[in-house]
C-alpha cells in the first residue's frame, strides 16, 4: 500500500494534500496545450484548475481553445458528487481518434459554475499535455483525470493502494 505521509513541498511547489475538500477552483494563466497525433489541438493561456485533497490538479480549458474539429460529442455520462454530471468527448487530430478522452460539465453545480462548457482531457489518453512547456504526467489509475507536473507533489490518489484514501 502507498504511504498517504505527504511529501514536503520544496520551494515553487505545492502539495495536493494542502487542497481542500469539497475541492477549490483556481484560474490559471499558465500556458496548456494538448497534443494528438502530432499535432496541437488545444492551447490556451486562460484555464481553471480544479484541486481536491490528494489529487494532482486537473486543468479544464475554454471549448474555444480547442480546434475547430477537435472534439466530438461521445457516448456515456459519469456523476460528480462536487461538479455534477459530465458528458465525453472523443478527441481527434493528426489522423488520430482519442475516444472518451475529454469531459465536459455543460451544468456544473453552482459552486463550478464557471467551468460550464470547459473541457478537461486525460494526459494519459493523448500524446501530451504540457504545463508552461513541462510535460505532464498522468495521474495514475485511468480514472483520475489529474496533471501531474513537477509544480506539486504527493504521494497521489490512484496509485497503487490508494482507492481507500
Amino acid at each position: 500500500m502507498t504511504s498517504k505521509q505527504p511529501i514536503k513541498p520544496g520551494p515553487g511547489q505545492e502539495s495536493c494534500w494542502d487542497y481542500p475538500r469539497p475541492p477549490a477552483l483556481e484560474v490559471s494563466q499558465e500556458n496548456v496545450e494538448v497534443v494528438l497525433g502530432g499535432e496541437v489541438v488545444a492551447r490556451t493561456t486562460r484555464s481553471w484548475r480544479v484541486l481536491e485533497t490528494s489529487h494532482p490538479p486537473t486543468y479544464y480549458l475554454p471549448r474555444e481553445a480547442f480546434v475547430p474539429g477537435s472534439l466530438r460529442e461521445a457516448e456515456g455520462a459519469s456523476f460528480c458528487e462536487w461538479k455534477g454530471t459530465a458528458s465525453y468527448l472523443d478527441v481527434i487530430g493528426g489522423g488520430k481518434v482519442a475516444p472518451r478522452a475529454a469531459w465536459t460539465y455543460l451544468r456544473p453545480s453552482p459552486r463550478f459554475a464557471d467551468i460550464a462548457g470547459a473541457v478537461s482531457v486525460m494526459p494519459g489518453q493523448v500524446d501530451r499535455c504540457l504545463v508552461d512547456g513541462e510535460e505532464v504526467q498522468p495521474q495514475a489509475g485511468g480514472f483520475y483525470g489529474g496533471w501531474i507536473t513537477s509544480r506539486v507533489v504527493g504521494p497521489f490518489k490512484g496509485e497503487s493502494g490508494t482507492w481507500g484514501w
